[in-house]
């Protein structure tokens, strides 16, 4: 199968979402607003396959890891088609809505998407040759910082009954993503720091 697959499956998704919400929402907001919480959704497994891919490797070594890494790249630009996706009914849906966001949603949510699409924009050999050490560094960053706004949006909705089904298990998912880089980066540590001391 064309390692791009990826690609497709976050647009594909994002579009199913929509069409989703408008078959189970009565109304045009709700129909709206319940697509841009779809939207979101499906987006982030993506996101985190593409955030765990190296650190599953070094953990497991199996064929399965190797699998996702070799397509690590397709799974962060699966992500931002999905989350453009999401853009489009999140705007879409403040705009029926006529409800806007507060200050600090949209700061930092500009600021997700613009790492988003530095980091879509920038995942090809002729842009990581240009910004040699510093390539490394944005899309490491950028990553780190995607996850925490997923983590953030999620962990703060557990206490919400209305949202808590699809908030606890999402905050796990997240929280379990970063214990796989946290062990990963650990385990290289000390094997680093024995291979000084011998």
């Amino acid at each position: 199968m064309n390692k791009t697959w990826p690609v497709w499956t976050g647009g594909t998704v994002g579009l199913a979402a929509i069409a989703f919400a408008f078959a189970t929402q009565a109304g045009l907001v709700d129909q709206w607003h319940e697509a841009a919480h779809y939207t979101a959704r499906v987006g982030f497994p993506l996101l985190i396959l593409a955030y765990v891919a190296r650190p599953l490797v070094e953990l497991t070594r199996s064929e399965w890891a190797k699998y996702i890494l070799a397509r690590r790249k397709y799974f962060g630009l699966g992500f931002a088609v999905a989350h453009t996706i999401h853009l489009a009914a999140l705007i879409t849906a403040i705009e029926v809505s006529g409800e806007g966001k507060d200050i600090l949603t949209y700061v930092f949510g500009g600021a997700a998407y613009a790492i988003l699409y530095v980091m879509a924009f920038t995942s090809n050999n002729a842009a990581m040759k240009a910004m040699g050490v510093w390539w490394k560094r944005v899309h490491r960053l950028g990553i780190h910082y995607l996850w925490f706004i997923f983590f953030q949006s999620y962990s703060g909705r557990m206490a919400d009954p209305e949202q808590a089904a699809v908030a606890i298990p999402f905050t796990i998912i997240a929280l379990a993503a970063a214990a796989v880089r946290f062990t990963a980066w650990w385990k290289a540590r000390q094997r680093k720091r024995a291979a000084k001391a011998s």
